[in-house]
């Protein structure tokens, strides 16, 4: 049967949150969780509901596929396999919020290509509702892909600088998540479609903008339009009160920015061609007169957490009539003093009755300064932040002022702090302070805090360094200054004279004080070893004498109640009643009234007056005719080869026979040739030539007739290039000698 405490799970979990908050809780919930069964499942809860690396769950990884099985971080020697899978699915339903740090070089990028290529499902953290990645390179970022599931409700960006692919990534997030938390801190620059990106993350309660541009006046109102926006975080670092003001420039536009009397106007009044820009001086001169008119916005901001000087945080405040409940302010130390006064005079007319915390601390760059005094190679901090200022914060119930450079505190500021904020129940007024012997000890002592334990009747946490002496006869006769609510103190470096007597003391103003702290560690800068021997000794007397003063209460008697003597005695109560009858006849009268408005007809002409006028557009045009005709002559050629027959014998000479017959035989061979000749050279002397010589004569003549130049031009225009006939056609005719027609 389970114990009583496990039949409530939220006390259950309560009780294991609490162990998770002590040293080693971790460890302590990993043991309890082996060791009892009926702890085992919310134990497992707790602890792996929220992980500050992607080691726990890649050492859920068989070791067979690890490199190294005591660092998993190393990555996979093999591919997992589906069954591999199975305790990581297992384990990831518990996993809430998870935190990415590519600087601590914990996990290696070849394990992250393998998650994404052999996942067993779409989502591995399928329940993760926040994320926070912090990267320094493109390729960091681009594996928080992996991990962008529709569960998903925060997302926490920190990045480098050099981001190329920033807005693909944006527009990735944007379109695959409904956010309700959306934090991003850069040294890059915002991009410029930033809230054209994010536009359809309308669901936003908490936004965080630590980056150059998030004051612009597109980002003011884009954050302005959120309707369920809370919390809001911006860095007002480095940036004039202009450019803050400009937050708020497009959250509701005003009328009358065209004349020149107007703030927002640039018009100077003066008609010139190159005007100056007046608005600067205008909002300067109407800050400084307090005729500057608040914009209002953020009607549903709750929490506001603003970084910078005080003076552009006063001038943010300013445009701000949303009730705050939370205000965390990192502060350069130590702030000039008229600026400071200027912001609580703020903070009490405008969130004095519903603002509940109030937290400031200082910027990393004053904090260097506290770094360098440590060393003893500075001046002890002797500033002092003026609490005189806070006039009503009736609503305030913790107030943790922790700053390097303004440790200074007076009587006066802790009496003022009683009466403005009667209401407080945590206070820390720079625990951490020192006071080395050369500056001497703090300027409040124990007495002095008695207004907070009479004023303050829910206070049950202190924290701040004073100087403890012997309390006065006066205030130990003093029964209101008895808090009964102090439960903590944690006194820091406080100076203590007397020990003994501030035992008494103590047990006179928290009677029922259970813890006191101070700083213990020898190495630590500004420990004085004589005040931590005499506050342990306090520590020691301090519950002997609380429980004296006890009895002795106890044995205070109270003095008997007298009851007064009483009598009975009998009244007649009836009630005598009259009837009376009041005529209540209204008069009346009539009463008529006669109006009729003036009516006025006026005539106005408005023709305009036109002229008409007619334009010879005729474009003027000139006529030129050019003779392109090409001049040809023509010749006639005689291409026919003369040819010549000549016969040859050819026969060699035979030998003379001595037969007779055989002479005669060679004889006729030799004269048959002979005759043929002789009648081809009659036909060309009688009959060839005769008809050659009349048809060129012809066709000289015919030349020189036009139509036949055009039909021999035809006939010559196959010739080749190379002719004569091509040769005479190929004269060239100079244009200026052709003559023009006008």
């Amino acid at each position: 049967m389970f114990p009583i405490i496990l039949r409530d799970p939220e006390a259950t979990r309560k009780l294991l949150e609490a162990i998770l908050d002590s040293p080693n809780g971790k460890r302590s919930l990993s043991r309890l969780a082996r060791t009892c069964r009926a702890f085992s499942e919310p134990a497992l809860d707790i602890l792996w509901r929220d992980l500050d690396s992607l080691v726990p769950i890649i050492g859920l990884f068989p070791n067979n596929l690890l490199k190294k099985a005591r660092r998993p971080g190393l990555g996979l020697a093999k591919t997992p396999r589906e069954e591999d899978w199975n305790v990581i699915i297992r384990y990831s339903e518990r996993i809430h919020r998870l935190t990415y740090d590519e600087t601590s070089n914990n996990v290696a990028a070849s394990i992250f290509p393998i998650l994404e290529e052999h996942r067993p499902r779409t989502y591995i953290l399928p329940r993760l509702e926040e994320l926070t990645w912090k990267v320094e390179t493109p390729a960091g970022l681009d594996r928080c892909a992996l991990f962008l599931n529709p569960d998903l409700r925060v997302i926490n960006l920190e990045i480098g600088t050099k981001f190329s692919q920033l807005n693909h990534f944006l527009a990735d997030m944007s379109s695959r998540t409904k956010l309700t938390g959306f934090s991003f801190i850069s040294p890059t620059s915002l991009p410029d479609a930033f809230t054209e990106l994010l536009l359809r993350q309308d669901a936003l309660e908490k936004v965080v903008l630590v980056a150059p541009g998030a004051l612009s006046p597109g980002v003011g109102r884009w954050s302005a339009s959120l309707p369920r926006l809370k919390q809001l975080q911006l860095d007002l670092t480095g940036r004039s009160m202009i450019a803050v003001e400009g937050f708020f420039d497009e959250l509701r536009p005003r009328s009358g920015d065209s004349t020149p009397s107007s703030v927002g106007s640039t018009d100077s009044g003066v008609f010139s061609g190159e005007e100056l820009d007046f608005s600067d001086i205008r909002k300067s001169a109407l800050r400084l007169t307090g005729d500057l008119s608040s914009k209002g916005s953020f009607t549903q901001l709750r929490r506001l957490h603003l970084t910078g000087d005080v003076s552009n945080i006063a001038v943010f405040v300013k445009h701000l009539e949303c009730p705050l409940t939370q205000l965390d302010l990192v502060i350069e130390d130590p702030p000039d003093n008229a600026d400071w006064q200027d912001l609580c005079g703020l903070m009490c007319e405008r969130f004095g009755e519903s603002l509940q915390s109030l937290r400031i601390t200082a910027t990393n760059s004053s904090k260097f300064m506290d770094l360098v005094r440590s060393t003893s190679r500075a001046e002890p901090a002797s500033s002092r932040l003026s609490l005189e200022h806070l006039t009503s914060l009736s609503s305030l119930t913790r107030l943790d002022i922790d700053l390097p450079e303004s440790v200074i505190f007076t009587a006066a500021d802790i009496e003022s702090l009683a009466k403005a904020c009667p209401n407080l129940e945590i206070v820390r007024l720079c625990p951490l302070a020192r006071f080395p012997q050369n500056l001497g000890p703090p300027k409040i002592s124990l007495e002095d805090l008695a207004p907070l334990m009479r004023n303050c009747k829910y206070l049950h946490t202190l924290s701040i360094a004073f100087h403890a002496k012997q309390g006065t006869a006066e205030i130990l006769k003093e029964r209101s200054a008895s808090s009964p609510s102090l439960l903590r103190l944690h006194v820091g470096h406080s100076w203590i004279n007397e020990p003994l007597q501030v035992s008494v003391l103590l047990s006179h103003l928290t009677p029922r004080l259970e813890t006191v702290k101070w700083f213990q560690e020898k190495n630590r800068p500004g420990f004085i070893e004589a005040n931590a021997n005499s506050w342990q000794m306090v520590s020691n007397t301090l519950p002997h004498l609380q429980l004296m003063r006890a009895i002795e209460r106890s044995f205070a008697q109270t003095p008997p109640v007298v009851r007064p003597e009483t009598s009975e005695k009998a009244v007649d109560a009836t009630v005598k009643t009259m009837e009376r009858g009041v005529f209540a006849k209204v008069q009346m009268m009539d009463f008529g009234i006669q109006w009729s408005p003036s009516l006025i007809d006026r005539a106005v002409d408005a023709i305009p007056k036109t002229t008409t006028a007619s334009i010879d557009a005729t474009p003027q045009t000139r006529s030129a005719g050019i003779d392109a005709t090409p001049r040809t002559v023509s010749a006639a050629v005689d291409a026919r080869v003369f040819t010549q027959s000549k016969s040859i014998e050819t026969a060699p000479p035979s030998p003379v026979s001595i037969l007779g017959h055989s002479t005669k035989k060679q004889s006729s061979v030799y004269v048959l040739p002979s005759i043929i000749g002789i009648f081809s050279l009659a036909y060309r002397l009688f009959i060839a030539y005769p008809l050659s010589i009349p048809s060129q004569i012809l066709g000289m003549a015919m030349a020189r007739l036009p139509n036949w130049k055009g039909v021999q031009g035809e006939s010559y225009k196959r010739e080749p290039s190379g002719s004569p006939s091509a040769a005479l056609n190929g004269d060239v005719v100079p244009l200026e000698n052709l003559q023009v027609r006008q």
